[in-house]
């Protein structure tokens, strides 16, 4: 059931007087529930319940936090019907895509769940001592990870569940065993204490000290900037946009204790488009990027926005079937009103540009709230000289770069922004002729794709789900798969420690039974 509360650790709290109400971007009206925004004093309980928390939850067992992660899976999904619904009116998104986002957040909980219950993940390295070194006796170090305490986490507007309350995040953070604050989406406030509920429930099933979770509805900057700010908050992690991403990076940036704040930004996902790949399948690739660029009407981090080609008649050709073919796409739903009024103004912007041609506009009347689909198109010098054309139009918007030749082509790729994904159309035999080109895009992309659509992010350990800024704010790490556990978790080292007193990942006689590096070998013996 809805309530409207906040979740303060496993208690409901409503002290504040700020209110706000969803918005069914389908109906073009306000949802029915009431929420209340998080005060000062709710912000602080959370934060002292989660410090707390961490005492006890940063040693919990690999077994018992797997049943904890697994039974949030398990209460997700009881929720049936009432999640679905939920999740749909708030975002304006089909059933369909709401269940197929739950299955990927319940496979995403039991995924964490499989890799903390095994154990190897916290990198055991053991280098023992030796006493007769000359000219000094080498001490006995052990190395593991250990969490970093409590995370906040904000939800992300474009996955109600998969980036957002119990998403890739909170997964990744409980795992590491930090206790986890987030911060609610505005946009899907009711789908956030849904699912809050669930993770509320399973701690109490599996016996996780309380405070382990909160969730705290906000409808504007406070609570988050209140949040990163405290002291008592030791990561962030944050999907969503640059302005809003580097506003938290520099707020947590200027803190006595700065730390660490994990953001997935904007991206435009550069596709280069190679000549031989034009004229042996310009078609079917118009089709396939035509229903990638308005996929989720274009509301995801790996939309295409920007395509890459060198000019001639099968560059002419294909902007042509790229135009027809979207045109006969039948335009969706926005996530929210704002979000629709922003697309139609970045959109507007970048159009009025000098010298950016529209190749595609659909036209005809479309429901309140339902996106306009276009292609631009734009000669490779102007697109150099004019950094606007560069930002990213959220939704399904993308322009075609027409370049004078390869020297240009690799030009503009140098100085792009840092992007999520770079994607290489080509026929096998035409690679090696671009390899500078590859290499230039390597060089600014956290993932390449060869002959395919950016668009699906598999949750999978090879996925590198960032990039160079600011595609986010850190490229060493990624946000999906199991390696994004390495964002909530720190190197420790105990250096000649009694073997009684270590944790079991470093003790002799691993009773664990992990993998772990022993004087530069990998072993699950014991020493």
């Amino acid at each position: 059931m809805i309530t409207g509360k906040n979740y303060i650790g496993n208690q409901l709290s409503a002290k504040g007087s700020k209110t706000y109400k969803t918005f069914n971007p389908q109906l073009n009206s306000e949802n029915k529930h009431v929420f209340t925004e998080a005060t000062t004093v709710e912000i602080q309980e959370a934060l002292s319940l989660a410090t707390s928390a961490y005492k006890k939850f940063k040693d919990v067992s690999g077994q018992d936090k797997a049943e904890f992660l697994n039974a949030i899976a398990d209460e997700i999904l009881t929720l049936d019907d009432a999640l679905i619904k939920a999740y749909c009116e708030e975002s304006g998104l089909p059933e369909g895509r709401a269940k197929g986002e739950r299955g990927r957040t319940v496979f995403q909980l039991h995924m964490f769940a499989d890799l903390v219950k095994e154990g190897s993940w916290v990198e055991a390295c053991i280098d023992t001592a030796v006493q007769n070194r000359e000219p000094a006796p080498k001490p006995d170090l052990r190395k593991m990870l250990i969490p970093l305490g409590p995370v906040v986490v904000f939800g992300a507007s474009n996955f109600p569940l998969a980036y957002s309350t119990a998403g890739g995040d909170t997964a990744a953070a409980l795992a590491a065993g930090c206790p986890v604050i987030v911060k609610s989406h505005p946009m899907h406030a009711g789908t956030g204490e849904l699912v809050a509920s669930a993770i509320i429930k399973a701690a109490e099933k599996t016996g996780m000290p309380n405070g382990v979770f909160s969730n705290l509805n906000s409808s504007g900057i406070e609570v988050g900037s209140q949040l990163v700010k405290h002291p008592q908050v030791k990561a962030v992690g944050f999907t969503g946009s640059i302005k809003g991403g580097r506003a938290l990076y520099d707020l947590a940036s200027q803190r006595n204790e700065p730390i660490p704040v994990f953001a997935e930004m904007g991206s435009i996902n550069p596709v280069i488009i190679l000549p031989e790949a034009l004229k042996v399948r310009l078609e079917s690739i118009a089709k396939t990027y035509a229903s990638s660029i308005t996929l989720g009407t274009g509301q995801f981090c790996t939309n295409p926005g920007l395509i890459l080609g060198i000019k001639g008649e099968s560059l002419d050709k294909f902007i042509k079937n790229l135009s027809d073919e979207i045109l006969k796409i039948e335009p969706t739903c926005m996530l929210h009103s704002n979000i629709a009024h922003a697309f139609e103004k970045n959109k507007s912007k970048a159009l009025s540009e000098s010298k950016v041609q529209v190749a595609a506009n659909y036209d005809s009347d479309v429901p309140a709230n339902y996106a306009k689909q276009t292609i631009a198109t734009v000669n490779g010098q102007v697109f150099l000289e004019n950094p606007t054309l560069h930002h990213e139009v959220f939704g399904p918007y993308s322009i075609v770069v027409q370049c004078d030749n390869e020297v240009q082509l690799k030009d503009i790729i140098s100085k792009l922004e840092g992007q999520l994904t770079g994607t290489m159309i080509a026929e096998e035999s035409e690679t090696s002729k671009y390899s500078e080109v590859i290499s230039a895009l390597q060089n600014r992309v956290g993932r390449l794709i060869y002959n395919g659509v950016p668009t699906g992010v598999e949750v999978c350990p090879s996925m590198t789900h960032g990039g160079p800024y600011p595609a986010s704010t850190d490229s060493r790490f990624t946000a999906v798969g199991i390696h994004s556990i390495k964002r909530w978790v720190r190197p420790f080292s105990y250096q000649d420690w009694p073997n009684s007193m270590l944790p079991n990942a470093l003790k002799n006689e691993n009773p664990l039974k992990i993998t772990r590096l022993i004087n530069n070998k990998q072993t699950k013996g014991s020493l």
